[in-house]
């Protein structure tokens, strides 16, 4: 490269290495700028490599020299100049692909080989899931002469005993256009369905008349019997081609004989999987606007009255209930309409109507697939949201899979923006709850100063009230009275300061604690002690232990969209929080996609509740089950 800039690209890393972890080992080097560890979109998972950019490119030589193929976390890393540029690696100037290579011959092995011949940009054996060698790498170089130079030298040696070949890397797409240049001037043909009394010499004279035959194998057991296949191979094409359109379908000893062109196992799964997904795709066209699924059914609801609930509203060509091993229910069910208009006018009409004592829940059948992509894009669009409102707040670390930038010497962070990690402010308090502090909600922590620690340890489990902890030696306990004096002579702090946020009322009114509540409003908090000193963790507060506060119809009809999912979601979070502590919050946020009639029943219907959480429960089981697959290395 000409002038190679301070980017490196490090691959080949382990899933659970972070940016702290590399910039330990890369600032050893020298000044680092900034470190970004590409991650998943949705899973947050690493990918298995990440960008590393120094200050000067004198310091990112260097590392390239000492760190390429150093062990970080049992794992040999890959280091090259990230390429800005796509078109160098799309020309495949100087590229070279070698394969028949020994299983012990790794990433390193192949550099130490191949950089005799000139300066190699990246190299790469390829690895199956289990880090095995596949027998075949790739080595690209500066320039086309030094690609050249080590095709001659190296091409058809003996590396670790074996022989290997080194040509020029062929893209993937000009690979497929030969493949298919040689799939219409095959000679090789596949036989099957042989009777298996046939001999080899019979095998042979049945094709013989159709050209010159350079070989023809009819494949046998241990035992010598025949397996009833054989592959026989023409020295032209359109010889191999008569022979497949005249025995194709003939009958040979009473079997009909299956004769094609020879495919290797790859291509053959590949039209198997193909013709799969085009069968699957036709089904799902055919379905597609008329199949409904309706769930909250009541347990005595069999096929026929589900069908005769949804009869009115056009021709339905089937209705079944699902149920379990035991011919029991399982509250869910499917209806499918002749026309889409007719089971769109269903899902209008049925969608919320009461069957027995459980509205019914109408809609358009999902797959699966389907139904997780949408699953995964709200969980996306619900962290960007929350990364978006804790970059505006300052929360450190707000911005998820942000680059960590570190100040090179006498300088200062860059100011934080959009893509990089904010550094919060003292003094800045995170968001607050809705609840004020003694009605607070289980596991939200009450919200302290940037620098002091939560009342909460780190990583305890929400839900669970905490055992208040004895006084230090040496050390006053947090005083209760209001009107006590704060240690350090801190002054005490008003309620709105930690709670709910303090209403500032009109100039010339009284103040709220001067007035009385009124009948039947919720009576004001006393106000929270004083604020303890800087450095010093506040008292721990125990969760409440009091009853979940119900909502009424009337209640959430009073209030706006967003208040009612609010109220809806604080509810629903104190009922799930005492039994899954650690994913209350998750819960709580895939049943509120549900309708809001749906929700208050299930406020009032514990086993409706418990229903819904163990379904949400093997939704997550499954997502992180296949998220937790190791992610694929570039």
């Amino acid at each position: 490269m000409s002038a190679p800039s301070a980017s490196l690209y490090v691959g080949e890393l382990d899933p659970t290495v972070s940016e702290a972890m590399l910039f330990e080992i890369f600032n050893m080097i020298g000044p680092v700028a900034s470190i970004r560890v590409c991650r998943d979109a949705v899973t947050r998972r690493s990918l298995g490599y990440a960008y590393v950019n120094y200050l000067n490119t004198a310091d990112g030589e260097r590392a390239l020299e000492q760190l390429n193929y150093s062990l970080i976390k049992g794992r040999a890393c890959r280091i090259m100049w990230s390429q800005r540029d796509p078109a160098l690696r799309k020309t495949g100037q100087g590229n070279i692909f070698i394969k028949n290579l020994d299983e012990q011959i790794d990433n390193k092995a192949l550099h130490d080989t191949f950089a005799a011949f000139g300066n190699v940009l990246s190299c790469k054996v390829a690895t199956d899931e289990h880090g095995r060698s596949k027998g075949y790498g790739f080595v690209h170089y500066e320039t086309a002469e030094a690609a050249e130079t080590a095709i001659k030298a190296v091409n058809g040696m003996l590396l670790n005993d074996k022989k290997v070949y080194v040509g020029h890397h062929i893209s993937r797409k000009e690979r497929q256009s030969k493949i298919e240049e040689m799939k219409a001037q095959f000679t090789n043909i596949y036989v099957k369905n042989i009777d298996p009394e046939v001999t080899q010499e019979e095998f042979l004279q049945l094709f013989e008349p159709f050209g010159e035959i350079t070989s023809a194998v009819l494949q046998t057991d241990d035992e010598g019997k025949s397996r009833g296949f054989g592959f026989v191979n023409f020295h032209t094409h359109e010889e191999a081609q008569k022979a497949v359109d005249a025995l194709h379908d003939s009958d040979v000893h009473g079997r009909k004989l299956f004769v094609a062109r020879a495919q290797k196992k790859a291509e053959r799964e590949e039209e198997l999987r193909k013709s799969y997904e085009q069968a699957k795709m036709e089904k799902m066209s055919k379905y597609q606007g008329v199949n409904l699924y309706i769930k909250n059914l009541e347990d005595d609801i069999d096929d026929e009255r589900l069908r005769q609930e949804f009869e009115p509203f056009g021709t339905i060509t089937s209705a079944k209930v699902m149920r379990d091993e035991k011919g029991s229910s399982k509250g869910f069910g499917f209806v499918c309409f002749s026309s889409p208009d007719e089971a769109t006018k269903a899902v209008a009409d049925m969608n919320n109507k009461m069957i027995g004592s459980k509205p019914l829940y109408v809609s358009l059948a999902q797959r699966r697939e389907v139904r997780r992509q949408q699953l995964e894009s709200q969980i996306a669009q619900r962290n960007q949201i929350r990364m978006q409102q804790a970059a505006a707040t300052g929360i450190p670390g707000g911005y998820m899979n942000s680059p960590m930038y570190y100040p090179g010497p006498g300088a200062y962070p860059p100011p934080g923006g959009r893509g990089m990690m904010n550094y919060g402010q003292p003094n800045m308090l995170p968001p607050r709850p809705r609840y004020p502090p003694n009605g607070q909600v289980p596991g939200m922590p009450l919200p302290a100063p940037y620098g002091q620690a939560p009342p909460q340890a780190y990583g305890s489990m929400p839900g669970y009230p905490r055992a208040p902890r004895p006084p230090q030696a040496g050390r006053a306990p947090p005083p209760t009275d209001p009107s006590a004096p704060a240690p350090n002579g801190a002054a005490p702090r008003p309620a709105g300061a930690q709670g709910a946020p303090a209403t500032r009322p009109p100039a010339g009114a009284a103040s709220p604690a001067a007035r009385a509540p009124a009948a039947g409003a919720r009576p004001q908090q006393p106000p929270r002690g004083p604020a303890p000193a800087a450095g010093q963790a506040p008292a721990p507060t125990a969760a409440p232990t009091g009853d979940v506060p119900t909502i009424t119809a009337a209640a959430l009809a009073n209030a706006s969209p967003m208040e009612q999912k609010q109220m809806l979601g604080e509810v629903i979070y104190m009922k799930i929080a005492p039994a899954q502590p650690e994913l209350a919050g998750k819960i709580t946020g895939m049943l509120l996609e549900m309708d809001n009639t749906e929700l208050l029943h299930l406020l009032e219907a514990p086993d409706a509740m418990n229903a819904k959480v163990n379904e949400a429960l093997a939704v997550l089981h499954e997502f992180t089950q296949n998220t937790d697959k190791p992610a694929e290395s570039k």
